[in-house]
């Protein structure tokens, strides 16, 4: 059992409470006027995953986590029609948490309830606390499950945007599910100063190396073509420390033989990888073995 945390604060009126105990994890509690927050799962794998990222150093250096005495903020929201469409239970099946119990930025709070997001779904109610803590993820996830979400709110929370570099890529297999998922990511981070870029192939390569020169945060990509920008030392990779790769059943295909081997090369050896996929063929169990460390699976 780990031994109970010293007691921590920072300005914002949130306290770093007890580790406690249960059972396969460990759990770090904010307490901050009766809102209880989940910070990261399974503290014990954390204190072992070297060069990984966590969310308690961004806490501790008070830029993080804001008093939720103060809800005004909501009321300011302009709120999205709420979606009445049947559910099913891949969607409905939670746990009963809320996005503010992740302790995200109040910035990218606002974004995901602007979309009309209301509540995580299962897929996110699982992979947020994970992927905020440093881990590699492969899960195996069906579209309409709020896969998108799972990993685009992480990837936004942890993207620090004082730092003019790349910081996270996401690659997809088609250029429609690229600007899909770029529209998204756009929206989220609406008011948190993230410049997000779509780049694939089949668009004016001139017009991406002007875009990519500018100041780009995250990026969202088909294989071939940011392997381009990256082999003419366009996209400068080395302190990209996040990648996520969607459909990546597709992305192993014949159709991108040995690309990603490629694309992780540039990146540092401290990356994080998460990797959601409908399906689990040998090629991606090959990936996961070759790649991955430190993984987390689920399977919704």
């Amino acid at each position: 059992m780990l031994p109970p945390s010293p007691r921590l604060h920072n300005e914002g009126g949130c306290e770093l409470g007890d580790v406690l105990p249960d059972a396969t994890t460990y759990l770090i509690h904010v307490r901050s006027t009766g809102v209880v927050g989940v910070l990261a799962t399974t503290m014990a794998d954390m204190a072992t995953i070297p060069n990984h990222t966590s969310p308690i150093k961004p806490i501790l250096n008070n830029q993080v986590v804001k008093s939720m005495d103060d809800k005004s903020w909501k009321s300011q929201l302009v709120l999205p029609p709420r979606d009445r469409r049947k559910r099913t239970s891949d969607v409905t099946d939670t746990k009963g948490n809320e996005f503010e119990d992740f302790c995200l930025k109040r910035d990218l709070l606002m974004g995901i309830f602007e979309k009309g997001w209301e509540k995580p779904s299962p897929i996110q109610e699982a992979s947020i606390p994970v992927a905020l803590s440093g881990r590699d993820i492969l899960a195996r996830a069906k579209n309409g499950t709020g896969k998108t979400g799972a990993y685009s709110i992480p990837l936004l929370e942890q993207i620090d945007p004082t730092q003019n570099h790349i910081q996270a890529l996401v690659i997809v297999p088609t250029r429609e599910l690229a600007l899909q998922t770029s529209h998204i990511c756009n929206e989220l981070a609406k008011h948190l100063g993230v410049k997000v870029m779509v780049t694939t192939g089949g668009t004016n390569l001139k017009d991406d190396i002007m875009r990519i020169y500018e100041i780009v945060h995250a990026v969202i990509a088909t294989p071939g073509r940011i392997l381009d920008l990256m082999e003419k030392k366009v996209a400068v990779m080395d302190k990209c420390r996040m990648l996520v790769l969607d459909e990546a059943d597709k992305l192993l295909s014949q159709d991108f033989k040995g690309m990603l081997d490629r694309v992780i090369s540039y990146l540092p050896p401290e990356r994080q990888i998460l990797l959601y996929s409908a399906t689990f063929p040998l090629t991606v169990e090959q990936f996961m073995k070759k790649h991955l460390r430190y993984v987390k699976s689920f399977a919704f």
